[in-house]
């Protein structure tokens, strides 16, 4: 160990001002508990117990509220007792009735 290289180091001659004063803020404490994304709401309804085969759910789109029976669902939308599909991106809101 006695053998090792010497360290040089070069002279700093001025005062260095290179700090900076900085904050980073995150508004995660303003949102709400109940916060729940609309995928994870719609696999909910669909994984709860009294789902069987049908849920009739209340769903707020961005012009109006509607009342449907919902069965099934695929990746991008969901899908009706009668057959409509509603696109899971214009879902503002769903609950169960």
């Amino acid at each position: 160990m006695k053998d090792l290289p010497k360290v040089t180091r070069g002279i700093i001659s001025e005062d260095l001002n290179n700090t900076q004063s900085v904050f980073y803020g995150s508004d995660r404490n303003n949102q709400k508990k109940d916060d729940i994304s609309i995928v994870k709401k719609i696999n909910n309804i669909f994984a709860s117990p009294h789902h069987v085969y049908k849920s009739r759910v209340r769903i707020t789109l961005s012009d109006q509220t509607i009342e449907k029976v919902i069965v099934g669902k695929t990746s991008t939308n969901l899908i009706t007792i009668d057959g409509e599909l509603i696109n899971i991106i214009d879902i503002l809101d769903i609950e169960k009735i």
